[in-house]
C-alpha cells in the first residue's frame, strides 16, 4: 500500500510540474485535463478530440442562435397583435436593424466586422487568431436582426461564431498555425452542419471557401466536427429535413433542358445579386452620416419593402415551402398585390419583383447596421427563381414541368453563383431536402451557375477587394505565402547613410569601418537623394592619385527604383525582377529614407514560411 501511494504521489508531482511549465496554475480543471491530454496524446489523437469538442460547442452555438431567432419570431407573431398587419412589417424590421446597431455601438464598442470575408482575413493576416468576442457577438447581433425580420440569413454568423470557437480553443491549448486554422475551419463546419443538418455540406464549405490556398492533409477533425454539430442540432431541435417537399418528383432525364436553362438563369441572377449588393454597400459606406442614422434609414427602407412584399421579411424558408405547397395566393393576399386580380401573370410579376428586390433587401439589412449573411437570401432567391421559371414554362404551354425539383435546384444554382461554392450548394440541397436522387440536376445547375459567375469575375466580388490587396488567400499558394510577409519586417534599418554635402573622406571612412556594400545619400532632412555601391567606388578606391575635389554629389546615382513602406512584398519582388538588382532603398510617405530592402531577404523569409507550412 505504501509503495502504491508513493507512486501516486510522484505521478502527481510530475503532473504538477508539467502544468507549472506551461504557466497554467490558474487554469480551470477541465483545461488542465485537456492540457495534460495534449502532452500525452499524439498530435492526430488530440486533433480528433479537439474536433469533437469544437464541433459540439459550435453546434450548440448554432442551436442557441436558431432557438433565439425562432423564439423571437414566435413571440412577435403570436403574442404581439397589431390591428393592421401593415404595422407589423413597419415596426419590426426597422427595430431589428436599429437595435443591432445600438448593441454594436454600446456593448461591442463599434466592432462589427462580420461575414466570411472577416474570417478569411484572420486566416491570412492574423495567423488564424480570431477575437474571443466573436464567439458570442455574432449570435447576439444576428438574433436581433433576423429575429425581428431582417432580410438575411443566420448561417454566416453561425459559421463566424464556430470559427471563433475553434480558433480560441486552439489558442488556449497553444496549438500552432496549421492546427489553429484546422480547428477554425472545424468550428465553421460544425456551425453550417448544425444550421442545415448537412454535415457533408459543412465540410465542402470549409474546403471551398475557408481553406482556399491553405495546404494541409488533415481532414478527420473536420468530419468529426461536422458530425458532432449536425447530431447535436438534430437531437436538441428535433427538426425534420429542412426542405422536405412532399410534391417532389423523381429525376427524369427528359427534363434536362429545363435544368440547363435554369442553370443559365440562376448564374445571371447570381451576378445581378452580388453586383447590386456591392453597389448598395458602396453607397451606404460612402454616405457621410452617423451609423445610427444609417441604421434608421436602412431600417425604414427595409420596412417599406416588407410592407409591399411580405416574403422579404426574415429568412424566407417558410415562403419557399408555401410555394411548393400551393399556398402562394395566401402570401400575395398579405401584400399590396391583393388589390389586383390575382391571375397567373399577376403572380409572375409579383415573383419577378421579389427576386429583383431581394438583393436590395438583403444588402440594406447587412450594410446599414444589421448582421446576417447571404446563405439564406441566395437560397430563397434561387427557390423563388425556380418556381418563377416553372410558372413561365407552364404559362407558355409546356406540360409536366417538375415544379418542386426546379425550386430545389434553383436554390442550389443561386447559392453556387453567389457564394462561388458549387459543391457546398449541391450537397446542402441534397442533404437538407433528402434529395440525393437529384444529384445530376443539382450538379448541372450549380456548375453552370458557377461557371457564369467565374466568367464575369474570377473571384467573388464580395471578396475581390481583399484578394486584390493580398489580404486573403486565393488558389495561388505562392502568392498566399508572399502576402503573409510584412514589408516592415524585411527592411534593413541598420543601413549606411551619408549626407550629400559630406566630404569624400567621410565616405572613405564609412567604407573602411562599415560592412555594407550599398550606401544611401540623403540631405539634412534625411530625404533620399541617391545611392552608391562599392562597385561604383572601386575605380576610385584603387586609384593611387585620388582626386580630393570629387564630391559625393558627383558620384551618386539615382536608384533603379524606390520602394515605399506601404508596398506589398509581392509588388516588391516584381520591381526586383524588372530592375535586375538585389538591393533597393525604402522611403516613407515624406520621401525620407527608411532603409534598404534586399531581394535575398524576401526570398529567405519566403523559404522559411514554405518550410513552416510544409511541416
Amino acid at each position: 500500500m505504501k509503495i502504491h501511494n508513493k507512486r501516486k504521489y510522484h505521478s502527481f508531482l510530475k503532473f504538477k510540474r508539467d502544468f507549472q511549465k506551461y504557466g497554467l496554475e490558474k487554469a480551470r480543471s477541465y483545461e488542465i485535463i485537456l492540457h495534460w491530454l495534449n502532452t500525452r496524446l499524439t498530435r492526430n489523437q488530440f486533433l480528433i478530440l479537439s474536433g469533437i469538442i469544437v464541433g459540439c460547442t459550435a453546434g450548440l452555438a448554432g442551436v442557441v442562435l436558431k432557438t433565439l431567432v425562432h423564439s423571437i419570431h414566435h413571440f412577435i407573431v403570436t403574442k404581439v397583435h397589431f390591428e393592421y398587419q401593415i404595422l407589423f412589417y413597419v415596426v419590426f424590421p426597422f427595430l431589428g436593424i436599429v437595435l443591432t446597431t445600438i448593441v454594436v455601438l454600446t456593448i461591442f464598442k463599434g466592432q462589427d466586422r462580420k461575414g466570411i470575408g472577416a474570417i478569411l482575413y484572420e486566416i491570412a493576416q492574423n495567423s488564424s487568431v480570431v477575437s474571443s468576442v466573436k464567439m458570442y457577438s455574432q449570435v447576439v447581433q444576428s438574433a436581433i436582426t433576423v429575429g425581428l425580420g431582417g432580410s438575411a440569413g443566420l448561417e454566416s454568423p453561425i459559421a463566424v461564431t464556430g470559427a471563433a470557437i475553434g480558433s480560441n480553443f486552439a489558442q488556449t491549448y497553444k496549438l500552432g498555425y496549421k492546427e489553429r486554422t484546422l480547428l477554425l475551419a472545424a468550428g465553421a463546419t460544425a456551425g453550417i452542419a448544425s444550421a442545415f443538418n448537412a454535415p457533408i455540406a459543412g465540410i465542402m464549405f470549409a474546403f471551398e471557401i475557408l481553406l482556399t490556398g491553405v495546404v494541409f492533409s488533415d481532414f478527420i477533425p473536420l468530419v468529426v466536427a461536422a458530425v458532432c454539430g449536425s447530431l447535436l442540432s438534430r437531437i436538441l431541435l428535433q427538426e425534420d429535413v429542412l426542405f422536405r417537399f412532399h410534391t417532389r418528383e423523381p429525376f427524369n432525364y427528359h427534363n434536362v433542358p429545363y435544368y440547363l436553362i435554369l442553370g443559365i438563369v440562376t448564374g445571371l441572377y447570381a451576378r445581378y445579386f452580388v453586383v447590386m449588393s456591392q453597389k448598395v454597400e458602396h453607397f451606404i459606406k460612402k454616405s457621410k452620416i452617423s451609423r445610427l442614422r444609417k441604421a434608421m434609414i436602412g431600417g425604414a427602407a427595409l420596412s417599406l419593402l416588407c410592407v409591399f412584399f411580405p416574403p422579404l421579411f426574415g429568412e424566407g424558408y417558410e415562403t419557399i415551402k408555401a410555394f411548393t405547397d400551393g399556398n402562394l395566393h395566401s402570401i400575395i393576399e398579405n401584400s399590396f398585390f391583393r388589390y389586383f386580380e390575382i391571375g397567373n401573370w399577376t403572380v409572375i410579376i409579383f415573383l419577378i419583383l421579389i427576386c429583383v428586390l431581394k438583393a436590395f433587401a438583403t444588402s440594406i439589412t447587412i450594410f446599414s447596421g444589421g448582421n446576417g449573411g447571404n446563405f439564406a437570401p441566395s437560397l430563397f432567391a434561387g427557390g423563388t427563381l425556380g418556381f418563377l421559371f416553372a410558372m413561365i414554362c407552364k404559362q407558355i404551354g409546356f406540360e409536366d414541368v417538375p415544379v418542386t425539383n426546379l425550386v430545389l435546384v434553383g436554390m442550389a444554382g443561386a447559392m453556387s453563383g453567389v457564394l462561388y461554392a458549387p459543391l457546398t450548394a449541391i450537397f446542402l440541397i441534397a442533404e437538407s431536402s433528402f434529395g440525393y436522387d437529384l444529384f445530376l440536376p443539382l450538379m448541372i445547375v450549380s456548375v453552370i451557375s458557377y461557371l457564369i459567375a467565374k466568367w464575369f469575375s474570377a473571384v467573388s466580388p464580395e471578396l475581390k477587394s481583399l484578394a486584390d490587396q493580398g489580404k486573403i488567400f486565393t488558389h495561388e499558394h505562392d502568392k498566399n505565402l508572399m502576402s503573409s510577409l510584412r514589408t516592415k519586417d524585411l527592411i534593413d534599418l541598420d543601413s549606411q547613410i551619408i549626407n550629400e554635402n559630406a566630404p569624400i573622406t567621410d565616405l572613405y571612412e564609412l567604407i573602411k569601418n562599415g560592412s555594407k556594400n550599398i550606401f544611401a545619400i540623403v540631405d539634412h532632412e534625411n530625404i533620399l537623394k541617391g545611392i552608391l555601391t562599392l562597385d561604383d567606388l572601386r575605380p576610385l578606391l584603387f586609384n593611387k592619385d585620388k582626386d580630393a575635389s570629387i564630391t559625393i554629389l558627383q558620384l551618386m546615382k539615382a536608384p533603379p527604383a524606390v520602394i515605399h513602406t506601404e508596398d506589398e512584398p509581392l509588388e516588391i519582388i516584381q520591381v526586383f525582377d524588372e530592375t535586375g538588382v538585389w538591393n533597393l532603398p525604402v522611403v516613407n510617405d515624406s520621401n525620407e529614407f527608411v532603409g534598404f530592402i534586399s531581394k535575398s531577404t524576401i526570398l529567405t523569409s519566403y523559404r522559411q514560411l514554405l518550410k513552416e507550412y510544409s511541416e
